[in-house]
């Protein structure tokens, strides 16, 4: 992956319309951001080559799978040695049950979002990530009440292209 490029207001205006949809086609974002179909295309390409566009998925509502319980962990590890914490890191992200991993400042070392079908699947995980793991020293469990908003979309300044 080369470094990121440079984005003007065309490359903005087109990636706003791609976080919102990206089944939209090409024709039609080049008439949303003045351009023509193969202008808007060799931006996208450009864009997936280097990695300011780092996917094309389809968002899927966990409910709707069978994974209706949503939930924030703190944990705090015993030790922050750098092999210890690229371990946690590989660890975490090796589970399917986590979502989204961050590595944080504060009293906690990593947050993480997990998705689980039952409360019973979830006592399960946290015995094989962190019962078992002689490096996390505590945990903390956020039970979602409710998913108000969830998204990855990422805020774009986006000045409409001339």
């Amino acid at each position: 992956m080369t470094a990121s490029p440079e984005l003007d207001p065309f490359d903005r205006a087109i990636l706003a319309i791609l976080q919102k949809d990206n089944t939209t086609p090409q024709r039609v974002i080049g008439e949303a951001v003045n351009l023509s179909a193969p202008a808007v295309q060799r931006r996208i390409k450009r864009m997936e080559e280097t990695g300011v566009i780092r996917a094309n998925v389809a968002l899927v509502d966990p409910a709707k799978v069978g994974h209706p319980i949503t939930i924030f962990v703190e944990v705090e590890v015993e030790s922050e040695r750098a092999e210890l914490i690229d371990a946690a890191k590989r660890g975490f992200a090796e589970v399917p049950e986590v979502q989204q991993c961050y590595y944080v400042t504060g009293e906690a070392d990593f947050i993480l979002v997990v998705t689980v079908a039952t409360m019973a699947d979830y006592e399960a995980l946290t015995r094989r990530l962190f019962f078992e793991n002689n490096n996390v020293k505590r945990f903390r469990t956020f039970v979602a009440m409710d998913r108000v908003k969830v998204g990855l979309e990422v805020p774009l300044d986006v000045s409409r292209p001339r």
